[in-house]
């Protein structure tokens, strides 16, 4: 007996592809098609080829803000990761301390990327800022508008406050699904506690710390907001990551064609990276189910 298909079933799905194609599909073919064209105004366009993906790969303005990038991105997980496992190590595992504790991490994670922002620009600067007048008063010269180092610093900083909560929750969910007869065996054999760390509590979290890693890469790499607010890229270029010059690029200067094309190698720098880190989770997966 022939089994019946039900092809109904796709005009459900319908309505979902269509929002789809209008809200990623249209704007990436648009994006596409820019970084092959160019622009003499009067939206007059002209074939371009791969004219504008060879000028972006040869500048160096692009190599600058793809370095200062990659420094950011990778500080901020070099502190992140070990500081989000130290703080769910230590957080209470039962009772009203672990949910008060939960509760008090997930606080930054609530507040918007623009606020966060302007928090820090406030909180740092010299006049009527906390932080500004308190170093100022300690005879530390902190300037983030004027001193490139004191912006990276101030930038790092307001991250981590920000994000590695993240990095905790998720090693804490690592933790708490470790079954008490690992601890029991452990205890029995007298293990240390960086025994216990190293053969125990970190195999079991692998897969929740491939998820942060991934989700603080992906973020960290296409962060715009908060440096934009804190900094607006200065002081001259020095926090100018990616995302800030490719807005210069669009909209500061209009060049729509290299803006197009920068976009699309941005993306696929971070789609790359992205599967990558997709491939190591399904490997684990795998080899967890062993």
């Amino acid at each position: 007996m022939e089994k019946t298909v039900n092809h109904k079933a796709w005009f459900l799905v319908l309505p979902v592809l269509v929002l789809v194609s209008f809200s990623a599909i249209i704007p990436l073919m648009t994006v596409v098609n820019y970084s092959v064209q160019d622009s003499f105004g009067q939206n007059q366009f002209f074939w371009a080829g791969l004219v504008w993906f060879e000028e972006i790969l040869t500048s160096e303005r692009m190599h600058n803000a793809l370095g200062r990038q990659a420094a950011f991105t990778a500080i901020i997980l070099a502190i992140q990761v070990p500081l989000g496992i130290f703080v769910a190590l230590n957080m209470p595992k039962k009772g009203f301390w672990a949910t008060f504790c939960l509760v008090l991490m997930s606080l930054p994670l609530l507040i918007p990327w623009n606020v966060v922002g302007t928090i820090w620009q406030i909180f740092g600067r010299v006049d009527i800022g906390l932080l500004g007048r308190t170093l100022d008063s300690l005879g530390i010269d902190y300037n983030y508008t004027q001193d490139a180092l004191d912006a990276w610093v101030t930038l790092i900083v307001m991250d981590v406050w920000h994000w590695t909560s993240l990095v905790a929750l998720l090693a804490f969910a690592g933790l708490k699904s470790i079954p008490d007869a690992y601890y029991q065996a452990a205890k029995i054999d007298q293990a240390s506690r960086w025994k216990v760390f190293w053969y125990i509590e970190l195999p079991k979290m692998r897969g929740v710390l491939t998820i942060a890693i991934l989700l603080r890469f992906m973020d960290s790499f296409k962060i715009y907001t908060e440096p934009f607010v804190v900094t607006g890229g200065g002081p001259g270029n020095a926090t100018t990551f990616l995302s800030i010059d490719l807005v210069k690029m669009a909209l500061g200067q209009f060049d729509l064609g290299p803006a197009a094309a920068f976009s699309i190698m941005y993306f696929l720098v971070i789609l790359a990276i992205s599967w990558v880190f997709y491939t190591v989770m399904t490997n684990l997966d795998k080899e967890g189910g062993q």
